[in-house]
């Protein structure tokens, strides 16, 4: 596991500067590029033993290495962050990481890079062989962006047209593994925070797939309680979750009469503004309210208590949508869906399940 220290050493900063920065600590005066050099690092240092452990396990991809010129070709990025908000989840970090470090390896490069902040221009994308489109776009994007652009792969999102490639994660499936092991540790009253998503201006209050993984496991036991789902409004379509979300949703939950015993964050900054309102009511983590997250960012391991999460490869997504661009350039003429696994990571803020 990477420590702070080494972390530290690989930028050129104290152990001290990247404690605070990993811990959004706000009053830290550090310039955003070694902010960003702190984040970055973190992630990749973390990412370097799952990449190497992917590429000892699974056999090399079926690409002649002569095929490599034609995969040289433009590639562009179209991503729903913009760079700042980034650095706010690590998370999206590693994806593209991932990404960049697949490039690479494959001699791709990547021509441009579209964000919030640079909204696509369709003239631009014209030549480009690829694109890869990281996190939630309109429907209605999707489908400008594919009449000017022959291939685009979607990463960490599934826009269900299945035309396209995608590879993610099942954060239902991941939700419901979740929701057992907390039952199986002897939590009985279990609040979710998370937010609501804004598809093509229409507000789909339940539509995320850990939102409505969490509605159905519990009403498949008929004890589904509306007032344990706090969701907070995204500020636009696709932004991330912020952590003062997380802090205001918790709050709520922890105003109920019978608060709950135990806190699902959709996200580990989320999960972080959770522990805020924990602690600002006098209650212990985990004795009083357990708090389990997803995602797995760097920060997480540096929590008091270390929190557990369900950690989804990110760097591997990014990885993986190269793969997928490549073997498009390289003429295969159907789509694929990729889902990769995730895994559950234990830490102090929850009680282990004790399997029989």
């Amino acid at each position: 596991m990477v420590t702070i220290k080494e972390i530290a050493k690989a930028v050129g900063v104290s152990s001290g500067t990247v404690s605070r920065v990993l811990n959004y600590d706000q009053t830290l005066s550090v310039s955003e590029a070694k902010r960003q050099a702190i984040i970055e690092t973190a992630e990749a240092l973390n990412y370097a033993t799952p990449r190497a452990r992917k590429n000892a396990l699974l056999p090399p991809l079926n690409i002649p290495m002569a095929s490599h010129a034609d995969v040289s070709a433009h590639v562009a990025i179209v991503h729903f962050l913009a760079p700042q908000e980034e650095l706010v989840d690590p998370y999206y970090v590693g994806v593209r990481l991932g990404i960049e470090a697949r490039c690479r390896e494959y001699k791709i490069e990547i021509a441009r890079v579209f964000n919030p902040d640079v909204p696509v221009d369709l003239a631009m994308l014209t030549g480009i062989s690829a694109t890869i489109v990281v996190g939630h776009h309109p429907r209605a994007e999707i489908e400008a962006m594919a009449k000017v652009c022959p291939h685009l792969i979607m990463a960490d999102f599934n826009p269900r047209m299945p035309q396209f490639d995608c590879v993610r994660a099942d954060l239902g499936e991941a939700t419901t593994t979740i929701l057992d092991s907390l039952e199986q540790a002897g939590y009985r009253r279990i609040g979710f925070v998370g937010g609501y998503e804004l598809m093509d201006n229409d507000a789909l209050m339940h539509g995320e797939q850990r939102c409505k993984a969490f509605i159905e496991w519990h009403e498949a036991r008929g004890s589904y309680q509306p007032e344990l789902m706090a969701l907070g409004q995204s500020e636009r379509f696709g932004q991330n979750l912020r952590l003062e979300t997380g802090y205001q949703q918790a709050k709520s939950l922890l105003a109920l009469d019978t608060p709950p015993d135990a806190i699902v964050a959709a996200n580990d900054n989320m999960a972080i503004g959770t522990y805020r309102a924990i602690q600002e009511a006098g209650l212990s983590i985990p004795d009083d309210v357990a708090v389990v997250a997803f995602n797995d960012i760097p920060v997480a391991q540096f929590l008091n208590p270390p929190l557990s999460t369900m950690r989804i490869p990110g760097e591997l997504i990014g990885e993986v949508a190269v793969d997928l661009l490549v073997e498009r350039l390289n003429g295969r003429d159907y789509s694929k869906h990729v889902t990769l696994p995730t895994e559950m990571v234990w830490r102090g803020s929850a009680r282990r399940p004790v399997r029989t």
